[in-house]
């Protein structure tokens, strides 16, 4: 393996309501009914803060997606929940997905501002482009954007936000009781933004907050997404099955920052892996099949149709999956798409085991064995360019995130490659990535 030289592993553990398995609800080691309960994400962020973990992790979306009937879906709106976990944490960031498509600047930086004073500094935004046509519908659309305006649309989105951000100096509250001055106004300045998307006049209404901006995060792996990526993310959430397809994806787009003036160390990639361990390899094994077995065939084939843009109702499950569109007429998730597409052709799995295949991870890649054999693949795409760290998805809660806290984290820490304990105070210092300049304030 090649050296890791200096840099920092990463850990975030991405929640969600049972865990990521679509079957682990029916599991008896999972809560369901404590799906919309407070105090079980509290507890879950507490045990990933004992971890030493870097952040915390929300995904959203705008529309109940997938059939409920057969799984635990809706629940909390992700920066409320997000506020509340900062009262009972500490260090951990917080990192909460709103989309740039159904959204106005305004809003979405005052809400990530308040995010950051609350939680001292601890605030993540992961930034997507919503892809559905459900998300569509539910604000007075019978279409969602081309994939190529989502982009153009979320890059201007970013661009208000962050002059939002810039609006105020830090040290614009001068506080002066004899005087009765409360804020240097000479210090406080409209942005008059006005673009393709939006017309904004600022300043905004919540002061510069302890990290400047939250950690700028993306999750999307199409062109688009990694020329998106490249230009403004600071880490990026990203699906990769094998160990070549993690080092290409890194290699792109480390690769494309330089025309951006960025180095290699200001983006963190964090591939998405969903662990199923057990004491032993065959008990692990044993673990995954039993969440297979829980499947309910309904909900993944609507899951796969999702994904790969064609219905696949009442198709027979041990048959192959169909003749698909090409990813440029996808105007959906492309990259998963590709993914989906790549791993059935590259496996020769029919519809059954395809949907068995993607029950832990949605595309994510799945890992089965003993915390050694855990560490050993965290460490080996690590130290062979694959990743900057992981996007640790527990197939089921709270023990599979229990599991690897307690079991896998004392490995990396042994091996000297995950940290013993919190050496700063925001998630920028986590991620080692400096407090961003005020542009506001240097034009003044």
């Amino acid at each position: 393996m090649s050296a890791a030289g200096n840099r920092k592993f990463h850990l975030n553990a991405f929640l969600m309501n049972a865990g990521h398995h679509d079957a682990a609800w029916r599991h008896p080691r999972t809560q369901p009914e404590r799906a919309t309960d407070l105090t079980y994400f509290q507890e879950l962020a507490r045990t990933a803060e004992r971890g030493r973990l870097d952040s915390l992790f929300l995904a959203d979306g705008l529309a109940l997606w997938g059939k409920v009937r057969h799984n635990v879906l809706g629940g909390f709106e992700p920066i409320t929940l997000l506020s509340a976990l900062a009262t009972v944490t500490e260090h951990i960031g917080l990192i909460a997905t709103v989309s740039t498509t159904y959204n106005e600047p305004f809003h979405v930086a005052r809400k990530f501002a308040s995010l950051d004073h609350i939680s001292g500094g601890r605030a993540g935004w992961n930034i997507v482009t919503s892809g559905s046509l459900d998300e569509a519908r539910n604000f007075g659309l019978d279409e969602h954007l081309e994939h190529g305006l989502r982009y153009a649309r979320a890059r201007e989105f970013v661009e208000v936000a962050t002059k939002l951000w810039d609006s105020w100096e830090d040290d614009a509250p001068i506080i002066d009781r004899a005087g009765g001055i409360y804020a240097d106004t000479s210090r406080i300045r409209q942005i008059g933004h006005v673009g393709e998307f939006f017309r904004v006049q600022g300043p905004l209404n919540v002061q510069r907050s302890p990290q400047g901006y939250p950690l700028l995060v993306q999750a999307g792996s199409s062109e688009d997404g990694k020329e998106f990526a490249a230009q403004y993310a600071e880490a990026v959430f990203t699906a990769q099955q094998t160990l070549a397809d993690g080092q290409t994806f890194y290699k792109d787009l480390k690769s494309r920052l330089a025309r951006y003036g960025r180095a290699p160390e200001e983006v963190k990639i964090l591939p998405g892996i969903c662990p199923i361990i057990g004491a032993t390899e065959a008990r692990a094994r044993e673990l995954e099949e039993e969440l297979t077995q829980l499947q309910v065939p309904a909900y993944g084939l609507a899951q796969l149709s999702s994904m790969v843009g064609v219905d696949l109702t009442g198709l027979p499950l041990d048959g192959p999956l169909p003749d698909l569109p090409d990813e440029r007429d996808i105007n959906g998730n492309k990259s998963r798409f590709t993914l989906v597409a790549e791993l059935a052709r590259r496996d020769g799995l029919n519809l059954r085991q395809l949907i068995a295949r993607l029950g832990g991870g949605r595309g994510h890649r799945v890992f089965a064995g003993t915390p050694e054999q855990v560490a050993d693949q965290l460490e080996e795409w690590f130290t062979q360019d694959a990743a900057d760290g992981f996007n640790i998805m527990p197939p089921f809660l709270p023990g599979g995130l229990t599991d690897f806290v307690d079991l896998v984290v004392p490995i990396l820490q042994r091996r000297g490659l995950f940290r013993t304990e919190y050496t700063g105070r925001t998630l920028r210092d986590h991620y080692g990535l400096p407090r961003p300049t005020n542009r506001l304030a240097i034009q003044a």
